[in-house]
């Protein structure tokens, strides 16, 4: 199974993912490291990624999903996926489920104003929010909650909280 945890820049997605693999003792994967060094200068400079941008990095991401199925891996994927179409992508041919760590604006500029050392920053917030397209069939998880919060929430909506678990 391939469990991508999406959003804009600064939901929480590499922390949130890493939890999640860890709890669930999955692969992780951050779509981040897939992004070809000029689309990091881009972002760097605050420059939005076009889908001509997207297009490479998204089908190296897909490659090494289908790799790691193949490999019988179970993948905690953390990347933005803002469109319906990158999703589409993302997930064809494989068992494919979404987490979507929503947020409003404001949520998410707080958020990037605590971050450090990441490429992509408050420039390219709002060239996000616009092209994000909130997914149709995903477990929704608002990022005004601890990282750990969503995380149990996201195993309980998913069923994958060990049965012990499961009614505390």
């Amino acid at each position: 199974m391939i469990l991508l945890v999406m959003g804009v820049t600064g939901a929480g997605k590499t922390t949130v993912g890493k939890l999640l693999a860890q709890q669930l003792g999955w692969l992780f994967l951050d779509g981040d490291s897939f992004h070809p060094p000029a689309n990091i200068e881009k972002m760097h400079r605050g420059i939005p990624l076009t889908d001509q941008d997207r297009e490479p990095w998204l089908a190296a991401i897909h490659a090494e999903l289908v790799n790691c199925t193949a490999k019988h891996l179970n993948v905690v994927l953390a990347c933005s996926a803002l469109k319906q179409s990158y999703r589409d992508q993302l997930a064809a041919g494989l068992d494919f489920r979404v987490c979507y760590l929503r947020g409003a604006y404001d949520e998410m500029k707080k958020h990037l104003a605590s971050r450090r050392g990441h490429f992509a920053g408050e420039a390219i917030l709002a060239a996000q929010f616009a092209d994000l397209q909130e997914p149709r069939d995903a477990v929704v998880l608002p990022v005004n909650q601890s990282p750990q919060q969503i995380v149990r929430q996201a195993l309980q909506q998913l069923s994958l909280l060990p049965r012990d678990e499961q009614n505390r």
